[in-house]
């Protein structure tokens, strides 16, 4: 059980939405990445395809990456990341609780990933027994809540303004409103994901991360 919630943090870390569902739209990027221009579809943003080269680069050029994502993290990130115990409880207060959990909860454990009032992301355990879902509202977009089967909430993402153009950021906490993951969304494709004492814990292209030193070290299964 224990390895099981290690690799469920895995998953809330990296954004059950902005994985699963895929909502996003790529727009113009000003990045060390080379990016290449392909056709704006109607209604939509300008896309871009942004080039991993995590691999190809020197570890010079990866540790300077890795600074600039954390000052863009961190230092000059200009919305409020840092709560205290009181003020998360105080913005957050209506949904500490979810006060309809047995109707998503039965949404969620049979397959259903949205809805007219908001998308859906399930967590199960060995496949078989949904122990966590998470929900995001389509009136409260850069937020998702994440609930365990009885509608306590456990994790709360707050995504940047951006959102879902990218580049954006989310921030996630737990309960108590201590930051638990900070990621950098570059793409669809490419996120830089910090732990919570600012640590790189590596880089993710598509459905594998990398460390600081290029070795692949986790695959994800919902990218």
């Amino acid at each position: 059980m224990k390895k099981f919630f290690v690799s469920l943090f895995i998953l809330l870390a990296f954004g059950c939405f902005q994985n699963v569902f895929a909502v996003e739209d790529i727009v113009s990027l000003d990045e060390v990445e080379q990016v290449e221009e392909v056709k704006i579809k109607e209604n939509e943003p300008l896309e871009l395809k942004v080039v991993f080269d995590w691999l190809d680069i020197t570890q010079v050029q990866r540790d300077e990456n890795i600074e600039k994502y954390h000052k863009l993290l961190f230092d000059d990130n200009t919305s409020r990341i840092y709560f205290t115990k009181q003020e998360f409880k105080t913005q957050f207060a209506n949904y500490f609780k979810d006060r309809d959990f047995k109707h998503h909860y039965f949404l969620t454990n049979n397959g259903v990933t949205e809805d007219e009032e908001a998308k859906y992301c399930a967590f199960f355990y060995k496949k078989n027994t949904l122990v966590m879902y998470a929900i995001q509202y389509k009136n409260n977009p850069t937020n998702a809540f994440y609930y365990n089967a009885f509608g306590k909430l456990y994790y709360t993402d707050v995504i940047s303004k951006e959102y879902p153009n990218f580049p954006y950021t989310s921030m996630q906490y737990n309960r108590k409103g201590d930051i638990k993951s900070a990621i950098y969304f570059v793409s669809r494709d490419i996120q830089y994901m910090f732990g919570p004492e600012k640590e790189f814990q590596g880089v993710w292209y598509k459905d594998k991360m990398y460390d600081k030193n290029g070795k692949q070290t986790l695959i994800r299964n919902n990218w």
